[in-house]
């Protein structure tokens, strides 16, 4: 059975806290795992949280300040050390080449896996798989920074009405799927289109339209929330987002189930977090994200 889940490895911004690890996110999709910004501390947030190294196929690494990719270096030896049996891509910003490289190496290990090195140099598609396309879009913070999105294919839902309508059933079922019409009846006929799940990753920026384009029509939003409303002067000036500005977004985006995480250490109330983001307006499906919580990716439409 295909799992489709965040796994929610650290949730502070720029220093760990007491009940906050630096930065960490694993996206279960189905057999891969794509490890999004790994933090200081990403290694054993990954083993308190029953994340193996085997779990991870790709590293998106959103900029290179350190609370978004300290981790790197124990990651990448742990896939290493654990000899990893598939090639691992890691994205990152291609300005911040040299600081992936030190990275990377930062001390001496046995290197047994194809680490594949893929950086993001303009918006645009990634990769494409047959269960998804990974694009990326900059978005605007003190050193460049982008923000990841994850859409799956559209396919068909086949109408059990209609089939017995025109009198399709069994293998024939499976044959309209595969070309596409049978006896004259067009597949349009008995089948409708059935939405590709979305998913995005938005940190470090302040408000832009990379932003709105990741998080456009969403089914599982994650989004950094690092200011309060009040301290929307700060959130500007060091390139972040505010609560309310975050649920903003996912309101106008149409986001089913928005998560707001990378939270600022002078915060110690959790709810006021929530509490702005409905008073934004937001009315899906909302987490203020904790270490080692799990999020499920919405079910289809």
């Amino acid at each position: 059975m295909s799992v489709r889940e965040l796994v929610v490895l650290g949730t502070a911004s720029q220093v760990p806290t007491r009940h906050r690890n630096h930065n960490g996110y694993l996206l279960r999709w189905d057999g891969e795992g794509l490890l999004f910004d790994p933090g200081e501390g990403t290694q054993r947030q990954m083993l308190r949280a029953g994340v193996a190294a085997h779990d991870l196929n790709r590293i998106c690494v959103t900029h290179f300040h350190g609370d978004h990719s300290l981790g790197l270096a124990g990651v990448i030896q742990r896939i290493n050390l654990d000899r990893v049996p598939h090639e691992v891509t890691a994205h990152y910003p291609k300005s911040g080449q040299r600081f992936f490289d030190r990275l990377r190496y930062a001390t001496a290990y046995r290197e047994t896996v194809r680490l594949t090195e893929a950086p993001v140099a303009a918006d645009g598609v990634l990769a494409r798989t047959g269960g998804y396309t990974l694009e990326a879009r900059r978005l605007s913070h003190p050193v460049e920074s982008y923000g990841y999105r994850l859409t799956e294919p559209d396919g068909r839902r086949m109408l059990p009405d209609r089939l017995a309508a025109h009198g399709i059933k069994g293998p024939d079922v499976g044959r309209i799927q595969r070309e596409g019409s049978l006896n004259g009846v067009l597949l349009d006929e008995v089948s409708e289109v059935r939405r590709g799940q979305r998913f995005a990753f938005v940190m470090d920026t302040r408000l832009c339209d990379g932003v709105h384009a990741l998080a456009d029509g969403c089914d599982l939003l994650v989004i950094e929330s690092t200011f309060l409303d009040e301290d929307e002067r700060l959130a500007v000036e060091h390139g972040h987002l505010t609560a309310g500005q975050a649920a903003t977004v996912a309101r106008d985006a149409g986001v089913r189930h928005l998560v707001l995480t990378h939270f600022s250490q002078r915060y110690c109330e959790p709810a006021e977090f929530e509490r702005q983001a409905r008073a934004a307006g937001y009315e899906g499906e909302l987490t203020v994200a904790h270490d080692l919580l799990r999020v499920p990716v919405p079910k289809r439409r």
